[in-house]
């Protein structure tokens, strides 16, 4: 089964916010939550660089390793998604994400008073069935199981965001970088999202270590 990932191409991006947009008329997204949004870095300065950022859907990702409730869930595609039903809005997946992707409907508020997370699906849709009318009321609309890919790497207008299987993802990136020259900090989030091969086998490995010590317990 592919793996589903995004990639950012800084070079590429013109902060034009299509994605933006794409992605609330898509969803219907509430007024307050921003599923995705533009940052630009050294605003003004000579070289700034402009990224379209999002949950994305993390090989290890920390939300899942906070949440008290476990309502994320990690399908065979690798998209992470969370169940509504089981989300007590306590913002411990918001302060763990390193992208800053949960979003609350009702913003900064006391425990529990936030409403139910919400974030990028990767046009996944959630745990209801696919297509249904309780699924794009919680979820947005499930476009992956149309067989397309998400609205807003559909929408950018100088393809800078890409989103798709990891191989097909990354094959593109690499002949972009063979023809600049260069690969610089263009794919930004990539690292922190997926690491390095030899992280993941160095997690892995933890992973068995810890699971071996509590079954000698």
């Amino acid at each position: 089964m592919a793996r589903m990932k995004f990639l950012c191409d800084s070079e590429r991006c013109i902060e034009c916010n299509g994605c933006v947009t794409a992605c609330k008329n898509e969803h219907e997204v509430p007024w307050g939550v921003n599923r995705r949004r533009v940052v630009t870095i050294n605003d003004g300065v000579p070289g700034e660089k402009s990224i379209s950022v999002s949950c994305m859907h993390c090989s290890d990702a920390p939300c899942m390793a906070v949440c008290p409730t476990d309502c994320f869930y990690k399908t065979e595609d690798g998209v992470v998604l969370h169940n509504k039903d089981a989300c007590i809005g306590c913002g411990y997946c918001f302060f763990a994400c390193p992208f800053g992707a949960p979003q609350f409907p009702s913003g900064p508020a006391a425990f529990g008073a936030r409403g139910k997370m919400d974030k990028c699906t990767f046009c996944s849709g959630g745990p209801e069935e696919n297509g249904s009318k309780a699924e794009f009321e919680k979820y947005g609309r499930n476009r992956i199981s149309e067989g397309k890919l998400p609205a807003c790497a559909e929408m950018c207008a100088t393809k800078a965001l890409l989103a798709g299987d990891a191989p097909v993802v990354s094959d593109i990136y690499r002949e972009r970088v063979l023809r600049r020259g260069k690969a610089g900090d263009a794919a930004w989030g990539w690292m922190t999202a997926y690491g390095k091969p030899e992280q993941k086998q160095e997690q892995t490995q933890e992973r068995a270590r810890e699971q071996h010590r509590e079954g000698q317990k």
